[in-house]
């Protein structure tokens, strides 16, 4: 294999084997006759349980076991999720009202767990399903997004889950009373599934007296420790692992009732136990993602800079709160609040609603796309409004490149950037310049065209610390444990390269190990888009203390001091020797020696600070007024990501995060009926992007390196999405707005476009 270069486009060496049917899959790798698991869900979003009698399934062909909360409870299992909750804005805690793993006499909403049955086959879990006796007495259903309704938990008067606040509160009101202009935008940010390619998925088995956990997630250290938690055993008796993941995209970073019920179902059966969900099940019962409605709030001097900006959102957690649900709208929202500018009179605040739902959390972006949409889409409309040009209004309030470093208003202390650059970069690249002229040919043939800009900045989330291990293997291979999990990113490909770049071994004598809590001792798993920045920091270190023990231990053979031994990343140097040794020899030479001791090094670090990748979006849409189709007809990115180290890769991590926001802003949209029930649980009725709505896209990066990693690196995985809301939406305003439409709102379906034109019409 030829040796990876840095910074080149390599192809991804683990699709061979996704292509060829050869991933290791959760439900392809549970053991030869595992038992097949079945989750009994709620058919009604609010309701007492009255009768749940499960004797009849006991009893039927195949099944080995039958759970309620009873059983759990007399066991004395911990039942109750965990959940981060937030502070609220009079300094007390929001809501956390139990989320049981199955229900406490009480439902909360369509798809939630009832009942788990352990059978032979699925089939016979699925017959005892019908057998089980449940009557449920029907309550109201709250599914409005505002305070009141029907009361889903004592905990949370008015359903109230928190009351958020961040920043100035009554400096933004006083600039706002003096400002030049005020714009107001109301907007609604749709409620999407998330739909990954393979749905989530776990087996349990018993080894001796431990338990092995795997799991389709996105990382192996919170289940490990949450299933010791919840079976009240120690950590190091549980042992939890991750194999292939079909796309996680935040959905499959927490925790679900599932994974519980396997493992214990397990221990009491000494059997190993699995389960699969089918995608109909996965709609009823997997997190949400976005839904919220916000009211944003601009205030711009006589000279169109910004003096004031507020945000007043109130965000769906659904029926329980979620591992992350909480933070999501409210603190990772906050870090992105002001943007790309230079504005530090800003004030957000969010109430968090139950309603009878599903839960909502983390979804890629996790926060940051819903605020960039906030911001980019208002700023679009006020230049509109003002009079002025959008692109215009954002040059003239970016923060300028001798403002850097930038402690910005969400004291996020921005390191690096040129904004300004990045936009003529893209003003040019997208033909800005050619656009009358193609909005004039598409009224020619009957069509409304519209250009829409969105800049974007995002934070790194997720944990800063992170631990890489290599070992030398005594095959003449090198192994490197990594405490991140690939779900579809390409990791195997970029740490491999990564590494091979720093110590010229070949890349395909390098194995990428990782999702297993036996293996790896800690890890932060994926998420924020950390991976690569923070993992490859780690290698880095661990690289470093690799040089310097093989450095000495060469010294020490040939009798010279330590100093006159080097290595230019691909060879050891000796000074007066013509010995040159590669990386992988002087490990058999150590291994020949019995140092053992050389022959695996461990790092671990942590960033002090995290990296904010930013850029532009501008995409071109057509739409169609007799029919209300919006089709994208163009669409460019440019990026300022940092350094790279396989831009092939990232350019592919974009592509797959403006698709699925093109999804959202055109087509993806969770309907429940007032009495709660789901009116999209199937492809029928979610429609889900196709090939046909995304256009070729022109992908670019311009980069400023980032101060705070050695690498200059910002992470990639999620701006596709952030960037991608608003430039859709500001494409369709800008198409409808000469025809007098106003307050377009996600998703632009047919129907919805055709009715916004037909109502100005009327």
């Amino acid at each position: 294999m030829e040796k990876f270069g840095k910074s080149q486009s390599v192809k991804r060496v683990e699709d061979l084997r996704f292509l060829t049917g050869e991933g290791r899959y959760v439900d392809d790798i549970a053991p030869k006759g595992a038992l097949r698991g079945f989750v009994v869900r709620s058919n009604v979003a609010h309701g007492t349980i009255e009768t749940l009698d499960v004797t009849e399934a006991r009893d039927s062909d195949g099944v080995h076991l039958v759970l309620t909360l009873a059983e759990l409870e007399a066991a004395g299992l911990r039942v109750g999720m965990d959940a981060t909750v937030v502070t609220n804005r009079d300094g007390t805690k929001g809501a956390a009202p139990e989320r049981p793993i199955l229900a406490r006499g009480r439902v909360r909403f369509v798809g939630e767990a009832i009942a788990f049955i352990v059978a032979d086959t699925i089939a016979q879990a699925k017959d005892a399903a019908e057998m089980i006796e449940i009557e449920i007495d029907d309550l109201d259903a709250h599914v409005a997004l505002s305070p009141g309704g029907a009361q889903l938990h004592e905990e949370a008067p008015d359903n109230i889950a928190f009351d958020f606040g961040f920043g100035d509160a009554d400096g933004v009101d006083a600039a706002l009373e003096t400002a030049a202009h005020v714009i107001t935008v109301p907007m609604h940010d749709n409620r999407i599934i998330v739909n990954s390619m393979e749905p989530r998925g776990c087996f349990a088995e018993p080894e001796g007296t431990r338990l092995h956990v795997s799991v389709n997630g996105q990382g192996v250290w919170g289940t490990r420790d949450n299933i010791a938690k919840f079976l009240n055993l120690d950590k190091a008796d549980v042992r939890a692992t991750n194999p292939d993941v079909g796309g996680g995209f935040g959905m499959k970073a927490m925790e679900y009732p599932e994974t519980f019920l396997c493992a214990y179902a397990a221990r009491v059966l000494d059997r190993v136990v699995a389960w699969m969900s089918d995608r109909s099940e996965a709609m009823q019962s997997d997190n949400a993602g976005r839904d919220l409605t916000s009211t944003a709030t601009l205030g711009f001097d006589g000279n169109h800079r910004l003096t004031a900006y507020k945000v007043d959102t109130i965000a769906n957690m659904g029926a329980y709160n979620s591992e992350y649900g909480q933070p999501i709208q409210t603190e990772l929202f906050s870090k992105v609040l002001p943007g790309v500018y230079d504005i530090q009179t800003v004030f957000m605040r969010t109430l968090g609603i139950y309603t009878n739902t599903t839960q909502v959390d983390a979804y890629r972006g996790a926060g940051r796309p819903e605020a960039i949409f906030v911001l980019e889409h208002t700023m679009d409309v006020a230049a509109r409004e003002m009079g002025v040009d959008p692109w215009d209004l954002r040059r003239r309030n970016f923060i300028k490149p001798d403002q850097f470093p930038y402690m910005s208003a969400s004291k996020q202390p921005y390191d690096v950037g040129d904004f300004e650059r990045v936009l003529s970069r893209i003003e040019d690249q997208a033909d800005r310049s050619g656009f009358a002229a193609r909005r004039t040919a598409s009224e020619a043939a009957g069509k409304l065209r519209g250009q829409g800009l969105c800049y974007y900045i995002e934070s790194i989330l997720g944990s800063p610390s992170e631990t890489a291990r290599v070992d030398f293997n005594a095959d003449g291979t090198a192994s490197i444990f990594v405490g991140t999990q690939s779900g579809g990113q390409g990791h195997e490909t970029v740490f491999a390269q990564f590494l091979s770049d720093q110590t010229g071994i070949p890349a395909d004598k390098i194995a990428v190990i990782q999702g297993d809590s036996d293996l790896i001792a800690t890890g932060g798993g994926t998420g924020g888009s950390r991976s690569v920045t923070v993992q490859n920091t780690a290698t880095l270190a661990t690289v470093d203390a690799m040089i310097d023990g093989f450095s000495a231990f060469l010294a020490d053979q040939e009798g010279v001091p330590a100093k006159d031994v080097s290595f230019d990343d691909e060879r050891f140097r000796i000074a007066g020797s013509n010995l040159t040794p590669t990386m992988l020899e002087v490990a058999d030479m150590a291994r020949a020696a019995g140092r053992d001791d050389l022959l695996s090094v461990s790092k671990r670090i942590k960033l002090e600070q995290r990296s904010f990748p930013n850029g532009a979006h501008v995409s071109e849409v057509e739409v169609d007024p007799e029919t209300g189709v919006v089709t994208v007809e163009r669409y460019t990115v440019i990026d300022d990501f940092g350094n790279l180290i396989n831009p092939m890769l990232a350019e592919g991590q974009v592509h797959g995060g403006v698709v699925q926001g093109i999804g959202q802003a055109l087509c993806e949209r969770v309907v429940y009926d007032a009495d709660g029930q789901l009116l999209t649980a199937s492809f029928m009725d979610y429609a889900m992007p196709r090939a046909d709505d995304v256009p070729m896209m022109y992908f670019d990066t311009e980069a400023t390196p980032s101060l705070y990693n050695p690498m200059g690196m910002k992470g990639c995985g999620e701006a596709g999405t952030v960037g991608a809301l608003a430039a859709i939406t500001n494409a369709v305003q800008d198409a409808l707005w000469d025809r007098g439409v106003r307050g377009v709102q996600m998703p632009f379906t047919p129907h919805r476009v055709w009715k916004m034109l037909q109502d100005v019409a009327a």
